[in-house]
């Protein structure tokens, strides 16, 4: 198998790179924290590389790229950090390209291709604990319309999003709906999460839906692999930063007259970060070359793919950390920005003892060794 990316993969790349280097540096992320966690501006600046369209087909007025591209932008974005939620973009991109009618399509892809609409997926519940199918949130039909009632938590940008993709219980079924947050009967909360990014709760009381999809069980977990992917990607890009920022404090740091990266045994655990490291770019790859496989082969693999990259993000993090000593958890300190930020991804999207279980669940008799 070719593992070579493309001209065009490579230029995309080292436009978002430049992008992250020259355009949201340490100071104006810190920024965008103090000012609530998000920045339209900074999303606007997304869209304008064409990364909002990303997964939305050409004819929709977007770029109509693949996982591979995907892979290569979240990587990018997870160098620098980035709080600007753009796996949400690539979800509702697909789900709206995919899933919905005409109509939603035609309002609704090209304001997101461009930027002009940020659209989120609602989808977890207090009590779900990462189970797709637990949904207490209700559809009822009016007319040729819906309403919706229900509550959703930790809904990226949430109180500032344009939009929701909601999965909600539709005569015992589930189907996804577009919510405007504009809309009568919609309330949110905002807050700041762990890592300074922006989310919310979100609750919905008789508020009006326009139906995006009756195929609503494989559609969010058709969204949820697309979230699973874009984040192991993204993560692989947080932990090469965290390794390079240990590894030049390392050379820098001195101990007993000697800079601490000539102790061997140091020197032994920066060696067993760059594998976890490499172990888990290895399973965002897998991940996103799954991306689209068949329904129960896509499943399986994003559990593996995340159960692996949680292993490694706990492992990178907390070294790093370590490594540091003191200074690594304080504030001012960028490494422990990076810690918190692996810290929310291993809890996002199914932490790793659930894919664990995912995975256990999946396994056939040959375990996959063989045919």
């Amino acid at each position: 198998m070719d593992f070579n990316f493309s001209d065009d993969q490579e230029q995309l790349r080292d436009a978002v790179r430049k992008w992250v280097d020259k355009g949201y540096d340490f100071e104006r992320r810190r920024g965008i924290v103090a000012h609530g966690g998000f920045s339209r501006e900074a999303y606007t600046e997304l869209a304008e590389l064409g990364l909002t369209g990303l997964y939305i087909p050409e004819a929709l007025g977007g770029l109509g790229m693949g996982p591979v591209e995907g892979m290569v932008v979240m990587e990018e974005l997870g160098r620098g950090i980035v709080l600007e939620p753009l796996n949400q973009a690539l979800m509702a991109g697909a789900m709206l390209s995919y899933y919905a009618g005409q109509d939603l399509q035609e309002a609704w892809c090209a304001k997101v291709a461009s930027g002009e609409a940020l659209v989120v997926l609602a989808a977890q519940e207090r009590k779900a604990r990462y189970d797709l199918s637990v949904c207490n949130t209700v559809a009822q039909q009016q007319g040729n319309g819906w309403t919706l009632s229900g509550a959703k938590s930790v809904v990226p940008a949430g109180d500032l999003a344009d939009a929701f993709i909601v999965p909600a219980k539709a005569d015992g079924k589930l189907a996804l709906f577009l919510v405007e947050r504009t809309a009568n009967g919609v309330t949110t909360h905002g807050y700041l999460t762990q890592d300074g990014s922006r989310g919310a709760e979100l609750k919905l009381s008789a508020a009006p839906a326009t139906l995006l999809t009756l195929k609503g069980q494989e559609a969010l977990e058709h969204a949820t692999d697309i979230g699973i992917a874009a984040l192991c990607a993204e993560a692989v890009g947080v932990m090469d930063k965290t390794l390079a920022i240990t590894v030049d404090y390392m050379n820098t740091r001195k101990q007993f007259g000697v800079v601490i990266s000539s102790f061997q045994s140091l020197r032994h655990r920066v060696a067993d970060m760059k594998m976890q490291l490499e172990l888990g770019r290895s399973m965002s790859y897998y991940a996103s070359l799954k991306l689209n496989a068949p329904t129960d082969e896509r499943r399986a693999a994003m559990s593996r793919a995340k159960f692996q990259i949680g292993n490694s993000m706990r492992f990178v993090g907390q070294q790093a950390v370590q490594l540091h000593g003191g200074i690594g958890v304080t504030d001012e300190y960028i490494v422990s920005h990076y810690f918190k930020k692996l810290t929310q991804m291993e809890m996002s999207f199914g932490d790793t003892l659930h894919h664990l279980g995912e995975v256990s669940a999946r396994m056939q008799d040959t375990a996959g060794v063989f045919a």
